[in-house]
């Protein structure tokens, strides 16, 4: 471990503020001179593997009073960034209207780290690509700039198959992302210019030449909130993991449906495991809108959102895996009690 400063904010300003002056004194090696400690179940992690080097730690956690409300309403559904994932799976109103969060939480972690990590911090979790958290590896792009990327011809099983560009194959590790991205989710973010609100699907940058630049997000800004318009009782998150027991994807699909009178009037795709991104499928949506679902639906919509697919040596089953987790996920959409 580093040696690094540590300041705790007492408000959203000072936060910022806080962020903000070690970011404008960035090592241009460290790439990150400043993080926000909430849970901290993702940073202390990387720290201890040398992989992020902070200089400054700002300590954040006091501002979830303001910020971990869980507010449904009649309009949809606001969710506090510091907000506990334990605490937003175990909650009624979600478990109904929204049982792709709930699941995605549920199945995301062990019961000790829900209860520690906030929404915010999950969705800013980093890549588990082997190359990338070993420092060993000089080749990585993500973490040493034109370096190479070691895992194009090395062991990428656990890779992307979509999003995927020649610097970087790097799969985006989260389960939340996935139910946000299909519910067409807004996040807001808090900086030193007063707080501003994106598409989520906009947050998380696809690789392309620069895999270092992982989010939209600015020096110095937070995700304060998540927003959701609307209702989803009729949404599911299945994941295939090569254990039972709190292991990352390596396939899933966020599913959300509006069925009325047999048909399905609207519908989300979403995809996990398998990109560099959290990844909307929106081909195969658009195959499923209008229709009435059956098994051979299922597997055009299957077929469409892996259209774009690219295996490599060791990772080309997520694609016949991928298919068949959307057609079930969609079979258990249909077919569930709401």
């Amino acid at each position: 471990m580093r040696p690094f400063s540590y300041r705790r904010a007492s408000d959203p300003d000072m936060a910022v503020q806080a962020l903000g002056a070690a970011a404008a004194a960035n090592d241009p090696l460290t790439k990150a001179a400043a993080q926000p400690l909430a849970g901290g179940t993702t940073l202390i992690d990387l720290m201890k593997l040398d992989v992020m080097r902070p200089t400054a730690i700002v300590d954040i956690s006091p501002l979830a009073h303001a910020w971990s409300a869980i507010a449904p309403s009649d309009d949809g559904l606001r969710l506090g960034a510091l907000a506990k994932m334990s605490e937003v799976a175990a909650h009624a109103e979600i478990q109904r209207s929204y049982p792709v969060i709930a699941d995605s939480l549920k199945l995301a972690a062990s019961a000790q780290l829900r209860n520690m990590a906030t929404l915010g911090g999950n969705v800013m979790q980093r890549t588990r690509c082997n190359y990338f958290r070993d420092v060993s590896y000089e080749n990585c792009n993500k973490r040493n700039p034109g370096s190479g990327c070691a895992a194009m011809d090395g062991v990428n099983r656990i890779h992307a198959v979509l999003g995927t560009s020649d610097q970087c194959i790097a799969t985006y590790p989260g389960d939340f992302a996935q139910a946000l991205i299909a519910l067409d989710a807004m996040v807001e973010i808090t900086g030193k210019a007063g707080t501003r609100s994106m598409p989520f699907a906009q947050l998380h940058r696809a690789p392309g030449s620069t895999p270092d630049i992982e989010t939209a997000l600015q020096p110095g800004e937070l995700i304060s909130a998540f927003s959701i318009s609307g209702r989803w009782p009729r949404s599911v998150y299945l994941k295939a993991r090569d254990r039972q027991s709190y292991e990352f994807a390596l396939s899933s699909a966020a599913i959300a449906l509006d069925v009325q009178d047999g048909a399905i009037r609207d519908a989300r795709v979403a995809l996990g495991g398998v990109a560099t991104v959290p990844w909307r499928a929106r081909e195969a949506e658009a195959l499923l809108k209008g229709q009435r679902f059956d098994e051979a639906l299922a597997q055009r919509v299957a077929d469409a959102a892996f259209a774009d697919a690219r295996g490599r040596r060791y990772n080309s089953f997520k694609i016949a895996l991928g298919k068949r987790v959307v057609a079930r996920a969609l079979q258990q959409a249909v077919t569930m009690e709401i």
